[in-house]
């Protein structure tokens, strides 16, 4: 996936990159910081047509011939969306019983499901405190409504760096270890088949580790769960899919929409007691990383 060139308005843009799905050629037209609009070809084999007609059409853009095929080619575009729509709406519906991940399931992905499961069913959903201890980021007690830690995080800071990362793991309810992991199912998978397992990894560390501390800073070590990965790893992808289209990274518009709409209910404490600093973290650093990535990642490609 390249880019071919830029249009200077909208509505050039999106009438060449009709005119392209109408002879055949996959096409993505998106918004550059500078406002122009660049059109990018899904396939490479595609090139070297692609820009053919893109300098026509730069030459002659009102040509009838390519209004003619760009209006007949919308309306096949829109029909043909509408019937993914359908079938991804299908799928979502019958997501707990037949639903197909965008992408086979990633490996390191199986082993985070597979280990937040398992400790979180040791630590009895955050009731026995003999394992939920281990894997927090400090050692704590709560009596009588008081919290009692030593401040300063000592374990960490007399070696025990696994800390940083491992409240990730802790999950205190059912459903809130159920929806953390279909998200890191989809999200996780999708990063994996893309990138690659340790581009993952190395994108769950980080953002457990600097989402971790900021929560334990701002609210202290009563705290676990995956979902300030699953914000990273949604800002990442949001990013790479709107900023580098040849990622292949992507989101819905709708998922974008309701995990901020999620993140906000959150924030106002509409849902009960959340860890909203790890969400906030996370997604910041994850969008953070997703744009600065995209933007080099197109820098480099253009030369």
């Amino acid at each position: 996936m390249r880019p071919i060139g830029r249009l200077p308005d909208e509505a050039q843009g999106k009438r060449f990159g009709d005119f392209l799905y109408g002879e055949g050629i996959e096409c993505q037209v998106d918004q550059s910081l500078q406002g122009d609009w660049e059109i990018w070809v899904l396939d490479d084999e595609n090139i070297a047509t692609a820009e053919t007609l893109f300098h026509e059409f730069v030459e002659h853009p009102d040509d009838p011939r390519f209004t003619k095929v760009a209006r007949a080619s919308a309306e096949k575009r829109r029909q043909d969306q509408q019937a993914q729509v359908g079938k991804r709406t299908r799928l979502i519906d019958a997501r707990t019983v037949f639903y197909t991940p965008p992408v086979p399931i990633g490996i390191l992905t199986i082993i985070l499901i597979v280990v937040s499961v398992a400790i979180t069913l040791l630590a009895n959903f955050g009731k026995n405190n003999q394992y939920v201890q281990p894997f927090s980021i400090t050692q704590y007690a709560v009596k009588s409504h008081a919290l009692y830690e030593v401040p300063g995080l000592p374990e960490i800071r007399h070696g025990q760096i696994w800390r940083l990362f491992t409240p990730m793991f802790l999950h205190f309810g059912f459903l809130h270890i159920f929806f953390n992991m279909l998200w890191l199912r989809d999200l996780g998978s999708m990063i994996e088949a893309r990138k690659s397992t340790w581009m993952l990894l190395l994108l769950v560390l980080v953002i457990a580790g600097t989402s971790n501390f900021a929560q334990y800073l701002v609210k202290g070590p009563v705290f676990g769960g995956m979902s300030g990965v699953v914000y990273g790893l949604l800002g990442y992808i949001w990013m790479q899919g709107k900023f580098d289209p040849a990622s292949k990274l992507s989101l819905e518009p709708q998922t974008v929409i309701f995990m901020i709409a999620w993140f906000f209910l959150c924030l106002f404490d509409v849902v009960g007691n959340v860890a909203n600093t790890v969400h906030a973290v996370g997604l910041g650093v994850g969008i953070a990383w997703g744009f600065l990535a995209a933007r080099l990642a197109v820098a480099l490609r253009r030369g």
